[in-house]
């Protein structure tokens, strides 16, 4: 009772809340896409052969090495100024993180490659923000209805409903991304792509489903996935 509202990534968040919990509100989402930041090469094509490349992400990891198994991937961390900073100061040659952090820091100019969400399924919630509050504050919930973005909260949720059962967390490299055709309005269809990989790159599962219902689109692809073995590689990551 302390405080009314909490902002969060919505990335970052597990599939389920406290119980008294909710999500009063999904604003519009920034850019989802991952970025490379090069420091010796602009783009992920053009990287030489070896580079060293900085993520922190199961996620980022498999799915780079997949498209380039030449690169070299070394664990990243600490907030973005601190990436940006081990990236001029270390050997890194690049370095992976969310388009939309960097945008929302007014560092846009900084990112040297935007990389295509079906090279690199970005997670689930990527770009998006989360506000939550308690389930029985009628008054907050009111006003926290006005930033809520009705397409992007159905984009999402149907994301989500994939990570609830694939039983995955933001540790696991799992992704999914449902989007609409531009121009489209609330209630049009969504597309989303499901990924599942193993932390080493050598497997990556990915499935695609369409549908105007978010939970039937995300168990879809979820069911999809699993039928070619997710949930084995998904143990295999977690062990």
């Amino acid at each position: 009772g302390e405080i009314d509202l909490a902002v969060h990534s919505l990335k970052d968040m597990p599939f389920e809340l406290p119980a008294g919990l909710v999500f009063g509100a999904i604003p519009e989402r920034e850019d989802p896409r991952d970025c490379l930041i090069g420091r010796t090469a602009p783009s992920l094509e053009e990287l030489p052969r070896g580079a060293l490349v900085g993520t922190s992400s199961l996620r980022r990891s498999a799915q780079l090495q997949a498209a380039r198994p030449d690169l070299v991937i070394e664990s990243i961390r600490g907030n973005i100024d601190t990436r940006l900073r081990k990236l001029e100061e270390e050997s890194f040659d690049a370095i992976l993180l969310a388009a939309a952090g960097l945008h929302r820091m007014g560092w846009k100019e900084r990112i040297t490659a935007y990389l295509p969400s079906d090279l690199c399924v970005p997670a689930v919630g990527q770009g998006a923000l989360a506000v939550e509050c308690r389930e029985e504050d009628a008054e907050v919930r009111s006003l926290l209805a006005l930033l809520n973005d009705p397409l992007t909260a159905r984009c999402v949720a149907a994301e989500r409903k994939l990570l609830g059962l694939l039983n995955g967390g933001c540790q696991v490299p799992i992704g999914a991304y449902a989007q609409v055709p531009e121009g489209a309005g609330p209630e049009a269809e969504l597309t989303m792509t499901g990924m599942v990989a193993a932390a080493d790159g050598t497997r990556v599962l990915k499935e695609t489903a369409t549908g105007a219902d978010p939970d039937r689109v995300g168990t879809q692809v979820a069911q999809a996935l699993l039928g070619r073995g997710a949930d084995a590689i998904l143990a295999e990551a977690r062990a």
